[in-house]
């Protein structure tokens, strides 16, 4: 059994009088690859921030867990769309400001230097360095989120959507960086509407308003559980395919493959 990142029991979180999860009991484990994958509106991004510490709970618990009990560090990236890319901002500032997170006030030293070049680096934005958010493609906007989270000191990496709508270079990118991050042990959380990067990944949490199935890909995904959280109308059975016929889950022309973790 692999050690508990994050613990949710009868976990009920909510906007105002309004249920975005109810109450649900589950596990992600340390490390790997995790995937929050439902229909719109099946409480995925509200999750993701409850882990991030952004929602609290109305019922039950949520636990984020390090090794020996301690919390672990978080990184939470967002999707471009929800940044207001019109700050005037430059694309260094942005990634330096994931430094920032969750310290006091202080001067960035040459270590946090250092740590802002290696994540533009990885995320390959460094030409970009000096420009402004409203001069960038939404998929340059989501590889500079992204730096700014891999900037950060963490051991818990949430992402919202990552690769949706993505150009084949950003998409790609970012792909690489997830795969890299969880060589060095982090535990990566991400929501998406990709049923194929949820067949690949290491653990699956399938929502619809509820947890409806945790565990394994092969556990989880199954023809049952899939019709329980989207209804009849919008699973199909191809042979031994499964199809969501969903708009936020039908291909995007000269959207990437994405990369086969299992070997």
């Amino acid at each position: 059994m692999r050690p508990v990142a994050v613990r949710g029991k009868d976990l009920i979180l909510a906007y105002g009088p309004n249920i975005a999860l109810a109450a649900s009991s589950f596990e992600i484990p340390r490390g790997g690859i995790t995937i929050l994958i439902g229909p719109n509106g099946s409480g995925k991004s509200t999750l993701l921030g409850a882990m991030a510490g952004l929602i609290d709970p109305i019922g039950g618990s949520i636990e984020v867990l390090g090794p020996d009990g301690w919390e672990q560090r978080i990184s939470y990236v967002l999707q471009s769309t929800k940044v207001n890319d019109t700050l005037p901002v430059t694309v260094r500032e942005v990634v330096t400001m994931g430094r920032y997170a969750g310290s006091k006030a202080r001067r960035l030293g040459a270590g946090d230097q250092v740590a802002v070049d290696e994540a533009m680096r990885r995320m390959g934005i460094s030409h970009l360095a000096g420009r402004h958010l409203r001069e960038l493609s939404g998929g340059q906007r989501q590889r500079v989120l992204v730096a700014q989270g891999l900037a950060q000191e963490h051991e818990l990496l949430l992402l919202d959507e990552p690769l949706t709508g993505l150009d084949l270079t950003s998409a790609q990118a970012i792909d690489n960086v997830i795969h890299d991050e969880t060589q060095t042990g982090c535990t990566i959380v991400m929501t998406t509407h990709d049923l194929a990067e949820a067949q690949v990944a290491d653990h699956v949490v399938l929502l619809s308003g509820r947890v409806v199935a945790s565990g394994a890909a092969e556990e989880v995904l199954t023809v049952e559980n899939l019709t329980a959280a989207y209804g009849p109308n919008l699973l199909h059975v191809e042979g031994e395919r499964l199809f969501i016929d969903d708009p936020a889950h039908r291909p995007v022309p000269g959207r990437h493959d994405h990369r086969d973790r299992s070997g």
